[in-house]
């Protein structure tokens, strides 16, 4: 093949001039030179199958360049991608979901566009699928680790469905990674970032290079990225949460935000709360029982005639219990803030879980100068990632009532009104003690290969591609837990006689429990016991896909005013997921930790697409141009069957400086595998998510008490023990596909200004994306609220939200069945605004580039009879969000200023409380975060160094009452849109041969 041909081939896609505007580069081109390019080689935007001689797109494409976002201090794909700019302030799994249940395992970094899960977004390498990769039972979407770094050229983000175009998951959009192609020589590259404080710093070092021939090319690099953790002792901000409520002065004015807090006796300051609200360490629990306050106290702690159920050990106390002093307000429901809740050790959590990634990648291809001038073309991508998280464990057990291991002082105290939570028979003391930290561990090995042959056909001028790409995902992970078991079988003891104890059943090496001690209560276990029920558990998750594709573009006839054109093709799939959890989790053998058994699935499609463009006008007047699009697919999964998938875009210019666009369409989208074959899979949720927590206070005709009496417990019944949620797939019970349509119309504007005044350019698009039949998983605490509020409960039958409902008669602890569900809508509808302008400023060329976005619904009705009630602008949803990047180009230097804002969230309206007197902050105010660099290009030596400052005021994320509605790191909302490390200086190194 001639080099010339070979070279045009390869040269990277032009920027759409209609693009959506965040990219420094886009419209970078001048009128001249984007015309000079487009009559040299046609190109392929993302979002479409056919090559064009243009720049125009109909759909809004986001275009983001790797050296662009370096400048902002974004120094992997990963950041790129789940940047404000991309996701619009909306919710991702990131390094700050360590501790969190996610799908994907802890760990992974998804994204997901328009707020939509991650499922439905689909994230393409050079075109081409990338396949799901993590650990656990619910590996379903990419993980942004596994995408390379530093041989990428840009990031192509499609703000629309494209189910026509690209199959199954390209229901919110398409982002589309493209690689460095003619890469010559090698160039390394260094970039460190260091917070200001400790903790969270990250060095990215990268090799790439490659060689261009007449007949063939190569290039590839590696990539290590090595982020440190960053942990809640780092920031002075999250070592001390606290309830951040505010109260009624004597006045009748609201006191300030802090003002209604629980002051702690032994601080005289707000309490903090390091792990959660209400929960207790270093204390025992037993019945109801007279006792002396604790020390220091003066009152705070003593409730009427000092009943507890807490107490914490003191030896100087000879009455009520000897030896502990009462920490609550037992009945009297007073004074529960007062519980030792502090352990130095949960300030070793993390709030950044640290990751170490490597990843190779090469590709390349061999001119055959047969088969019409094919080229045989190659990708390869190797990664591991190795990442954990570290947690704190409460460590919560039952001595047996009568256990010779409770000393006879304590044993008139049994906890005679306590539920169990360990299920060893009835309660005599409760321990709750911090046991410590521990590590949660994964090691992913994620491959893709990809084997492809394209040429032209005959001398037609259609062009073929035929590609099969394999991936392979294998997750190992493993965590640390105590054993039920051997809980049990160690409390469980008779006395050795020599004024010790051993357990009663010695089989497998049983290590009896110590007994009842200031120490044990304490924290300080004896290391055989603990080595005896505690173990490390290991898992391993497999995902497989397969993808055979053949494709042919080119010009189906000549019409008046252009060709039309074409592109046809076909696409086999085929995935299976095999997730086997380690034997103890199997046999549902783990003491207070989730459980969940085998998740093993496959399924496959085969699909026909096909994708025309007709130039109905071109150059009149009134009619600069105009041109629709069509595109359909036709998909057969073995799973779900056939369905069908349409988009029509339309492109009008009726002036130079104006071009109107719009896109309507369908998507279809099998549900994952994950979703269709989850085995069962324990979570937990908090105790005060029991609908009959104190259900007496309710008045005779509610539901709720009615519903709680029927099941025969007490009015004032307390819930000790954390709900158990079971999560499973739903292909069993008749799981749907969903389907979509999906609408965004809008125009550019490009007004010829007057000379020297630049070049500007602004467009608006309106959004519209509804999603039927929605595979979503029905929270726990909604099945209770749907089951208890239900005006005929029926606990005994398998209908409605009570037949997912189960409570232990003898313990009254909760059990709810929970599963991937199809929801009646899922509704998103919103507008893009863009604007770049562009201008020669002394010496050097400015470039300003502004996009933001305006949410206007989001609601999810589950059933068809519900209302359509707008979530938009609750925490965590902002309402807006916009960027704006400044660029000055000075010969060999470059200077750059970017402004991130997340708009303000509220609560208020949404429940329909009163601001001026609730007493929980549940409002964020707007999130500005200012980020500035400077660069220094040596064009002759080939070297450059790029300095600057993330989030240079140091904006700390906004403060919120703590898990009222959202969680929270400290009193932060868990949010992507926020910054947990803080001002960050980085710098990038870089040298080419």
């Amino acid at each position: 093949m001639p080099a010339q041909l070979h070279k045009s081939r390869l040269t990277p896609v032009a920027l759409a001039v209609f693009a959506t505007l965040t990219s420094p580069q886009l419209f970078a081109q001048s009128t001249d030179q984007k015309t000079e390019q487009s009559a040299s080689q046609e190109v392929v935007v993302s979002g479409s199958r056919i090559k064009r001689d243009n720049y125009n797109s109909a759909s809004p494409v986001q275009i983001i360049r790797a050296d662009d976002a370096l400048a902002a201090g974004m120094t992997t794909t990963t950041e790129m991608l789940q940047s404000t700019a991309v996701t619009g302030g909306q919710p991702q799994v990131n390094n700050a979901y360590g501790g969190y249940v996610t799908e994907g395992g802890p760990g992974v970094n998804t994204l997901g566009l328009r707020g939509y899960r991650p499922t439905r977004s689909l994230i393409l390498l050079n075109g081409r699928r990338m396949a799901p990769s993590g650990t656990r039972g619910s590996v379903g979407a990419t993980d942004l680790n596994t995408l390379p770094s530093s041989i990428v050229d840009r990031i192509e983000v499609l703000k629309d469905g494209a189910s026509s175009i690209y199959g199954s998951d390209a229901v919110a959009g398409v982002v589309n990674i493209i690689t460095k192609k003619n890469l010559t020589g090698v160039t390394t590259s260094l970039t460190q970032t260091q917070p200001e404080q400790t903790g969270g710093a990250s060095t990215n070092f990268s090799l790439a290079g490659g060689i261009v021939r007449d007949n063939f090319r190569f290039s590839g690099s590696y990539q290590l990225t090595d982020r440190k953790e960053l942990t809640y002792a780092d920031r002075d901000w999250t070592r001390c949460p606290i309830d951040y409520t505010r109260r009624v002065l004597p006045d009748g004015t609201m006191g300030g935000w802090g003002s209604g807090d629980f002051i702690d006796p032994k601080t005289g300051q707000p309490k903090c709360w390091p792990l959660s609200v209400g929960v207790t360490v270093n204390t025992i629990g037993t019945g109801l029982a007279i006792g002396v306050p604790g020390a220091g106290a003066q009152g705070l702690l003593a409730s009427p005639a000092n009943v507890f159920n807490r107490w914490r050990p003191n030896a100087s106390v000879t009455t009520g219990i000897p030896g502990y002093e009462g920490v609550n307000g037992g009945s009297a429901g007073q004074g529960n803030n007062a519980r030792d809740t502090y352990d130095p050790r949960m300030l070793n959590r993390s709030i950044i879980t640290p990751v170490q990634n490597h990843n190779f990648y090469a590709q390349g291809g061999v001119d055959l100068n047969a088969l019409g001038n094919a080229e045989l073309y190659f990708e390869t991508l190797i990664n591991r990632r190795e990442s954990s998280s570290t947690q704190f464990r409460q460590f919560a057990w039952d001595y047996k009532r009568g256990s010779p291991l409770i000393p006879a002082s304590l044993q008139p105290f049994s906890a005679t009104d306590a539920p169990l939570i360990s299920g060893f028979g009835p309660v005599g003391i409760r321990v709750f003690t911090g046991f410590g930290n521990y590590t949660d561990r994964q090691t992913v090995d994620f491959n893709r290969t990809v084997v492809g042959l394209r040429g032209q056909i005959d001398k037609t001028g259609w062009e073929y591609d035929i590609s099969a790409v394999q991936s392979n995902n294998k997750g190992v992970y493993t965590f640390p837990s105590f054993l039920e078991k051997e809980l049990a079988q160690s409390l469980d003891v008779v006395s050795n006689g020599a004024g010790g104890f051993v357990c009663k059943d010695p089989s497998g090496g049983c290590v009896a429990a110590p007994a009842l001690t200031a120490a044990v209560v304490g924290g300080q276990y004896p290391q055989n016991w603990i080595d005896y029920i505690y173990r490390n558990i290991t898992g391993v998750s497999k995902f497989k896909e397969t993808v055979v594709t053949a494709s042919a573009t080119g010009d189906l006839f000549k019409m008046p005013y252009g060709k039309a054109k074409a592109a046809f093709g076909v696409e086999l799939r085929k995935n299976s997921i095999d997730d086997t959890p380690g034997p103890e989790m199997l046999a549902q053998n783990l003491y207070g930790f989730s459980t969940s058994q085998v998740t093993r699935g496959s399924d496959s499609a085969k699909d026909v697409f096909a994708e025309f463009e007709l130039p109905l006008l071109k150059n009149l007047p009134g009619a600069r141009d105009l041109t629709i699009n069509a595109s359909g697919r036709w998909a057969d999964y073995k799973s779900y069957g056939k369905g069908n998938t349409y988009k029509l875009s339309t492109l009008w210019s009726p002036e130079k400086w104006l071009t109107l666009r719009g896109t309507t369409g369908t998507s279809y989208r099998a549900p994952a595998l994950y979703e269709q074959f989850l085995g069962p899979t324990s979570g937990f949720i908090s105790s005060g998510n029991d609908p009959c927590v104190n259900y007496g206070n309710r008045s005779a005709t509610d539901a709720r008490r009615i519903n709680c009496a029927s099941e025969g417990l007490p009015p004032n019944f307390q819930q000790l023990s954390s709900v158990t949620v079971y999560t499973l797939g739903g292909r069993s019970a008749g799981l749907k596909p969903e389907t979509s349509k999906n609408m965004v119309f809008g125009g550019v504007i490009q007004p010829e200004l007057p000379s020297g005044w630049g070049d500007l350019s602004l467009a608006v698009d309106r959004f519209t994306i509804e999603v039927n039949n929605g595979v979503t998983s029905r929270s726990g605490s909604s099945i209770l609220s749907g089951c208890y509020t239900s005006p005929n409960a029926n606990f005994l039958s398998d209908a409605g939200d009570c037949g997912l409902v189960r409570r232990d008669p003898s313990s009254g602890r909760l059990f709810v069945e929970s599963g991937y569900i199809n929801l009646i809508r899922d509704i998103v509808h919103g507008v893009d605004y863009t604007a770049r302008y562009t201008n020669t400023v002394g010496a050097g060329r400015l470039s300003v580039n502004f996009a933001a976005t305006k949410y206007n619904l989001r609601a999810s009705p589950l059933r068809p009879t519900d209302p359509v009630v707008n979530y938009n602008g609750v925490v965590a949803y902002p309402s807006w969000t916009s960027n704006v990047d400044f660029n000055y180009a000075l010969k060999d230097w470059s200077f750059f200023y970017g402004l991130e804002m997340v708009g303000g969230q509220e609560y208020y309206s949404y429940y329909g409380f009163d601001e001026a007197t609730f007493p929980y902050q549940l409002r964020t105010p707007d999130y500005f975060r200012h980020n500035v660099s400077v660069r220094y290009n040596n064009p002759v030596q080939k070297w450059s160094v790029l300095v600057g400052v993330r989030n240079l005021t140091d904006v700390k994320p906004p403060f919120i009452t703590p898990n009222y509605t959202n969680n929270t790191v400290g009193n932060a909302p868990l949010s992507a849109a926020y910054d947990y490390v803080g001002r960050t200086f980085f710098v990038n190194v870089n040298k080419s041969f």
